[in-house]
């Protein structure tokens, strides 16, 4: 190959392999397999290998992927860690893991044993315990820096606040992963359907998106689950080997994972290789692999690192499970939110345990770049182990009367022709006040949990809706016992208890009324700040497309979204009826605003600080003041964190507009610092020092 073809095609992988690690760790949204993410890595580190001055202390075979919030979107403090988390380096291959067992010989040259661990798919954490306590847990972030989400680590069970027993440092980390077990992913994924949000691709994805949320409630809800595999810097006196000091922390009650095995030779780890690539299929969580250690801590150090990897350790991956079977239909289902998908059904085929028959074909541009055709045999996986994804087709079987499938041009349910925005993907069905499917879609929205929490299935949806009883929201608030009682299977006990929860659904608050109306676009986060930053609906409703887009985390598409919703008179007329029925459409003035010690000031918040930045904006505004995105004539302050934007403290200083710290702005407003209201908590004589 010449160099400017090398050069050309360097480029084009990093660009490739940025843009599916963006999408990996940031979006928890990933289009490609870890296998063919891997592949890309590989072979860009061959090209760099052959071609060393095209390679770059940049590129991302150098980097460790990052779970960090893009700038500007970040909602959690970073904080840099006490030693690099870095990651492993993987392996597809058997013949690799012998290389690495013959790497290590040859530099230790003595006997040596191996810790053998299972490779969990979930997202990173560290934890630091200071004289017993939990105080800081870190994502790996970019592995220098991570996000702090001690707030909603403390919501997961299985992680002690407080060490039991005795032993342990004063100060210490210990890493492990974050995970999703295979029952939570499922209600989990439920429940987003039935609200008419994507469901997550994977556990993995799910687990890493949980620990981002600003409700750690939710995040207590989610039944994540935690096992901790590494204390770095192990300089734990009495303790020899890596594999006795899990040991050692499993009995101070933090959870480490007992199918952790003890190898003396490489024959061994083969042997718990080969076991647990097929007993893992039996776990309730996913693995995609098995991580290789050498046990003692001084041949650890004696091997020491690389820039992205311990040199003492290597993770060897099992290939996803695949299956061939055939595509007997496609059918396209029409969501809420009017948005059309198509599915494939195939012959049933066993696949990681379960009987797949039916698997998501994305949209039109999925189907026509896999080239995927009625009566083609396809491949077949299960992304993270649960959800079937076909990721070819199998041309050489391809039938002579195969049929290339037609996208339909009206919708499936009620015949509207379809539209397709210019920057979307998918097909719509305007017809949103009419379309059965989507209008049944939008009454079980309303009633789910995380909306007005009214315990309804699709059954009884359907039920109310082919009797004619509800064809709108409001129209609940105006049901009887008689009614309910004359559905099929519905006795007087069970339509009592129905209205009580309707009844309460009054009570609920305005953020999730809010989300409830189903506002396309608007999630059950975005919800909750529009409620903060405006107070009522009334003020949403007249807020301009500007003043929405100053909101954190309303871009463009949002703003349009809810402009467009509130100029729809039969959305206005509904919550006028809704108003009627008694539910809550504005926030207590309490929660809404704490002073006017800020009235009449614009405020441009940049940086991360003790809180969330939401959490910052939405101090501004609930003590009068507006929160602004940009620097501008009209701006008052620019309130700087850490790492402010470069842009906006030039831009600052040019037109001689005051920059505040953190610490001024809570004196401004009579409030103390997160880490000063945890040091009251904890008197600084109780361990003799600060926690």
């Amino acid at each position: 190959m010449e160099k400017k073809e090398a050069e050309i095609l360097i480029r084009q992988l990093r660009e490739q392999i940025e843009d599916n690690s963006r999408r990996y760790y940031v979006d928890n949204a990933p289009v490609i397999s870890d296998y063919d993410f891997d592949q890309l890595l590989y072979r860009l580190a061959d090209l760099e290998k052959q071609f060393p001055e095209l390679d770059s202390p940049d590129s991302p075979t150098h980097r460790v992927g990052s779970d960090l919030s893009v700038e500007g979107g970040t909602r959690f403090p970073r904080k840099k860690h006490k030693y690099p988390m870095l990651s492993l380096g993987n392996t597809y291959s058997i013949q690799e893991v012998e290389d690495f067992a013959a790497r290590a010989n040859n530099i230790i040259n003595t006997s040596f044993t191996y810790s053998c661990e299972l490779k969990f798919d979930g997202a990173g954490i560290s934890l630091t315990y200071r004289h017993g306590r939990l105080v800081t847990a870190l994502t790996r972030g970019d592995g220098v820096v991570g996000d702090d989400v001690t707030v909603n680590i403390r919501k997961i069970a299985n992680i002690p606040h407080t060490l039991k027993g005795s032993g342990w440092p004063e100060d210490f980390e210990i890493r492990g992963e974050i995970l999703m077990p295979f029952s939570s992913f499922d209600r989990l994924n439920q429940e987003r359907e039935e609200a008419g949000d994507e469901p997550f691709a994977n556990p993995r994805n799910a687990a890493s998106g949980s620990l981002k949320l600003l409700d750690s409630d939710e995040v207590g809800r989610r039944g994540l689950w935690c096992t901790l595999y590494h204390i770095p810097n192990q300089d734990i006196p009495g303790f020899e080997g890596h594999y006795q000091a899990l040991d050692a922390a499993a009995s101070w009650g933090l959870p480490v994972s007992d199918k952790r095995r003890l190898c003396s030779d490489i024959s061994e780890v083969m042997d718990y290789i080969n076991y647990w690539d097929s007993a893992r299929k039996e776990l309730p969580y996913a693995t995609d692999g098995v991580v290789i250690k050498i046990n003692s801590l001084e041949h650890q150090r004696e091997l020491g690192y690389t820039a992205k990897s311990p040199r003492w350790a290597v993770a060897y991956k099992f290939k996803a499970e695949e299956a061939l079977t055939k595509v007997l239909s496609i059918d396209y289902q029409v969501g809420r939110t009017g948005a059309v998908t198509p599915v494939a059904n195939m012959e049933p085929v066993f696949l990681s345990g379960t009987m797949v028959k039916r698997a998501t074909l994305v949209n039109e541009d999925f189907i026509k770049s896999m080239d995927i055709r009625i009566g083609d045999t396809v491949k077949v996986v299960k992304g993270g182990e649960i959800i079937p994804k076909i990721i070819g087709v199998a041309l050489e079987s391809r039938p002579a009367d195969a049929q290339v499938p037609h996208f339909p041009t009206v919708c499936p349910d009620c015949g509207t022709p379809l539209k397709k925005e210019e920057d979307q993907a998918r097909w719509f069905c305007p017809n949103a006040t009419a379309c059965p499917t989507q209008i049944k879609g939008r009454l079980l929205h309303f009633l789910s949990r995380k909306a007005m929490n009214v315990l309804c299935g699709e059954a009884t949806i359907d039920q109310l809706y082919e009797r004619g009883f509800v064809r709108r929201p409001s129209d609940f608030y105006l049901l009887t016992l008689r009614q309910l009682m004359s559905l099929e299977g519905w006795k007087e006990r069970a339509s009592e208890r129905f209205l009580e929860s309707i009844e309460a659904s009054r009570k609920v608050s305005f953020d999730h009324v809010l989300f409830a109306l189903g506002i396309r676009y608007v999630g059950q986060t975005t919800a909750a700040m529009l409620a903060r930053r405006f107070g009522s609906i009334d003020a949403i409703s007249k807020a301009s497309y500007e003043e929405l887009l100053a909101v954190e985390d309303v871009g463009e598409t949002i703003a349009k979204s809810i402009v467009e919703y509130f100029g729809n008179p039969a959305e206005i007329t509904e919550i006028e009826r809704l108003k009627e029925a008694g539910l809550q459409f504005s926030m207590e003035a309490e929660e809404v605003k704490a002073s006017d010690v800020l009235a009449g000031k614009t405020i441009v918040v940049s940086g991360t600080f003790a809180l969330s930045r939401d959490e910052m904006k939405a101090l501004v505004a609930s003590h009068g003041g507006k929160a602004a995105s940009g620097v501008s004539g009209k701006t008052d302050f620019l309130l700087a964190g850490d790492k402010p934007g470069p842009e906006k403290i030039k831009k600052a200083e040019e037109l001689g507009i005051k920059i505040i710290g953190e610490e001024e702005f809570m004196a401004m407003i009579g409030s103390v610092k997160a880490d000063e209201k945890e040091e009251e908590q904890f008197p600084t004589d109780l361990f003799g020092g600060t926690i």
